[in-house]
């Protein structure tokens, strides 16, 4: 979630405070890519940053918190599990939401286009956007390169784990003295007993179901804690901006 911290301001208010952007899967296990071929490792100056989700061959879609600096700065990986091979494909426009708010981490989304083309196969697909929003309850999965726990160092190889989505009311409540819960985001992890999460180094990656994308890693209470879920970019809010962007 915004587990990757993009100013110094953020860091401290993701470590001195405990929530903030969030980057890895907690609580998951390693898992081939053709099972979730539309993830991609969002990557600056070479370095993983952010996970992505392909929307079509020459779009794909990442937490807004997770950008700031030149395209060309940027790459994206497709087609492997491990974060540092695959197929590289070079930025060349970067379209963050008009109405993010870096303090309420509120529109938490952008969209990347890339140079070339992705070339689908089994390994690269894109992923469907949603036409409904997601209930409470429903079982979705998370999937990226970030951190396997809370302080720990971020996985080369691309883990996945699944989670119930927790009710926006319930949620709101558990974050009322943090930040609002707006209808922009949603929320997902065990409520009562944690232990399953995104973290830092997962941010700007899919919450998925049924090939569908349903949010993006975007913020939380540290990683995999009790009481707190995880919050996710609510893509079917954001669908309209999406398709008004790039035609998908």
């Amino acid at each position: 979630m915004s587990h990757v911290l993009v100013l110094l301001v953020a860091f401290c208010v993701g470590t001195c405070l405990g929530f903030a952007p969030d980057n890895r899967i907690v609580g998951g296990k390693k898992v081939k890519i053709e099972e979730h071929p539309y993830q991609l490792t969002f990557q600056q100056s070479g370095r993983h940053l952010c996970g992505a989700s392909i929307i079509s061959r020459k779009w794909a879609v990442t937490a807004g918190h997770c950008v700031g600096g030149r395209a060309s700065t940027y790459r994206v990986g497709a087609g492997s599990r491990h974060r540092y091979n695959g197929t590289f494909h070079n930025v060349s426009e970067i379209v963050r939401h008009p109405e993010y708010d870096f303090a309420a981490i509120d529109y938490d989304i952008a969209l990347i286009k890339i140079d070339d083309e992705f070339s689908y196969g089994s390994a690269v697909r894109p992923i469907q956007l949603p036409e409904r929003d997601l209930q409470g309850g429903e079982v979705v999965n998370i999937t990226g390169w970030g951190a396997v726990q809370q302080g720990g160092a971020s996985t080369n190889d691309l883990m996945a784990t699944s989670v119930p989505t927790v009710d926006r009311l319930v949620c709101s409540k558990a974050y009322k003295s943090v930040r609002p819960i707006t209808d922009r985001m949603i929320c997902a992890g065990q409520l009562k007993v944690g232990g399953k999460d995104s973290c830092q180094g997962d941010s700007g990656g899919p919450l998925s179901a049924n090939n569908t994308l349903y949010g993006i890693v975007s913020w939380g209470y540290g990683c995999a804690q009790p009481k707190f879920p995880g919050v996710y970019s609510n893509v079917a809010y954001l669908r309209p901006w999406i398709t008004s962007v790039t035609g998908v």
